[in-house]
């Protein structure tokens, strides 16, 4: 035991366990998802159309998503090396998705135009 613990025992007190973060930041953060809602909720109710809707659903759900890993996850407060084992696999599957839908799209294009017949 290390002798500032084993000071904190004698007088009484326990030893710090954690990180403690203070409740005002849970409910900026709960706040600010309501806020990113209502915004997501707007784009439909104010009929907004195409990509320009799209766009805005998606950067509404990424920053939700970046605020509840970075808070609720505690990531921000993590070590870099372990916010990397965790977040880096994910985001290696998302690019793997994406590669594989480009080649979906190529081999479907590339039947259409050698076979001339619907799939």
């Amino acid at each position: 035991m290390s002798e500032t613990t084993a000071h904190a025992h004698i007088g009484g007190q326990q030893p710090q366990t954690g990180q403690q973060h203070p409740i005002r930041l849970y409910l900026f953060v709960w706040g600010l998802l309501f806020v990113l809602s209502a915004l997501s909720y707007m784009v439909d109710y104010l009929g907004i159309q195409g990509y320009l809707r799209w766009t805005l659903i998606l950067v509404f759900m990424m920053l939700k998503a970046g605020l509840i890993v970075a808070v609720f996850m505690h990531m921000a407060w993590e070590r870099l090396a372990l916010v990397y084992a965790i977040l880096l696999p994910p985001l290696l599957v998302l690019v793997f998705v994406a590669l594989m839908v480009s080649e979906a799209d190529y081999t479907i294009f590339t039947r259409l135009a050698f076979f001339g017949a619907a799939p």
